[in-house]
């Protein structure tokens, strides 16, 4: 098993040469960056000179004074995003608009100078090569028409790799993909889980690429199964978001969970009630702060992502922390009724095993005294009423279903889309949507 590529290449940005990389050195360089970027915001951004009043780059001693530090929140950017900008918005190479689900008013924009941009391409560059080489072949099943797009900057990172990165966008018409995959003679394929999913389940085993990137989403160990179960071939995963500047950490052979890009990224575990940080390996929210950004530095920046620190070296060998899988988000957890909490998550690896679903949407409402959870399923045959009895058959035994199904609390109502039908969501991440209020 080979050492995870992003150590040799961390370990060159923070002047170690190659060699002699610690936790350390790593850690030594990481607080020096986070005084450098508060200092820059607090001079440069008019929101986090208001935010961060009374805080400068001095109080931070150690890593443990970065918890006196506000956190950053989604809310803030979509209220206030030019007040973010440390440079002029001449400087400014990629605005990313985010539109959230749920709420009103301005959408989330995030700012890249080419520089920012730059740091991401090369984050591609070595991330990728844990999967791919030099004249492989890469579909990449993600937006990348507009430059600076994900697609396009994944390109150029393969390129610098002597790999060829093939654009195609997001999947419409699996048959149409699995063409060009056959045409291209792909090697490895990137997308977002479930349309890979959809993607490998129509194939019937053919055009099978030797490795596939799931990113942009949380990945179900059940989607990973099925992947490589049907198509024979390894599967990683990657974690990052637009407020990261797309990437955060790859998965190296061991699959473990993600390395990540600790040059330029902190990241911190926070019990999500409290705010404070958790003990290594327990579980809590993902929060991170820039520590190379110029555009749109974010300082201690709550993603609603739910993971942890796997405690102890990973296999692979590096120095380099792991960042467990990201399974669910905060949002998508749901009280019901008996006292339990439901997660997309809990659907996600009950459903999906189920060979002819493709896709679904997941929602609860209450009506007539009761909860009701609503899965409306994508399929391979759409009027196949076993596909709906399998469905049923798999959420019955989730334990939390299980007990409120038992005390007549929760009623199921399962569907399958109609035939050229698509599961259809308002949100970029798939989530459990409760309607009950």
């Amino acid at each position: 098993m080979k050492i995870t590529p992003l150590e040799g290449w961390i370990s060159r940005h923070i002047g170690t040469n190659g060699t002699g990389l610690s936790r350390e050195r790593i850690e030594a360089c990481q607080l020096a960056k986070l005084r450098e970027t508060i200092g820059w915001a607090k001079a440069r951004s008019p929101f986090y000179r208001e935010h961060l009043a009374g805080l400068a780059q001095e109080d931070l001693t150690d890593m443990e004074a970065l918890t006196r530090f506000p956190f950053t929140t989604a809310e803030n950017i979509r209220r206030q995003p030019f007040r973010f900008l440390c440079v002029s918005q001449s400087m400014v190479s990629r605005v990313v608009t985010l539109q959230t689900s749920g709420t009103t008013g301005e959408p989330k924009r995030i700012f890249f100078t080419i520089d920012d941009q730059e740091r991401t391409i090369d984050f591609f560059h070595h991330g990728m090569s844990t999967l791919a080489g030099p004249g492989d072949r890469v579909l990449i099943l993600m937006a990348g028409i507009l430059p600076g797009s994900i697609g396009d900057l994944l390109v150029k990172g393969l390129e610098r790799l002597g790999a060829v990165g093939v654009p195609h966008g997001p999947v419409r018409e699996a048959s149409q993909t699995l063409e060009v995959m056959e045409k291209e003679r792909i090697d490895t394929l990137v997308g977002v889980p479930t349309p890979v999913l959809g993607l490998a389940r129509m194939s019937g085993g053919r055009a099978a690429p030797r490795s596939v990137l799931l990113s942009a989403d949380h990945v179900p160990d059940a989607v990973s199964k099925e992947l490589r179960r049907i198509w024979g071939c390894e599967v990683f995963t990657h974690y990052g978001m637009t407020e990261m500047g797309f990437g955060g950490g790859v998965e190296c052979e061991a699959g473990k969970g993600y390395h990540l890009r600790e040059a330029d990224l902190y990241i911190e575990i926070v019990d999500p009630e409290t705010g404070m940080s958790v003990s290594e390996g327990d579980p809590g929210e993902v929060v991170f702060t820039t520590l190379t950004r110029r555009g749109m530095p974010l300082i201690r920046y709550r993603t609603g992502d739910l993971s942890r620190f796997v405690p102890g070296p990973c296999p692979c060998g590096t120095v380099l922390k792991t960042l467990a899988r990201v399974k669910s988000r905060l949002r998508s957890i749901c009280p019901i009724a008996q006292g339990g909490r439901l997660s997309m998550t809990d659907l996600d690896e009950a459903i999906f095993p189920v060979e002819e679903v493709l896709d679904f949407n997941a929602s609860l409402a209450h009506a007539r005294g009761m909860d009701r959870l609503r899965i409306e399923a994508q399929a391979t045959a759409p009027d196949n009423p076993q596909t709906i009895a399998a469905i049923r058959e798999a959420l019955n035994v989730v334990p939390v279903i299980q007990s409120a199904l038992r005390g007549g609390a929760l009623a199921l109502d399962v569907s399958l889309l109609p035939k050229g039908q698509t599961v259809k969501r308002n949100t970029a991440k798939r989530v459990l949507l409760d309607l009950r209020d």
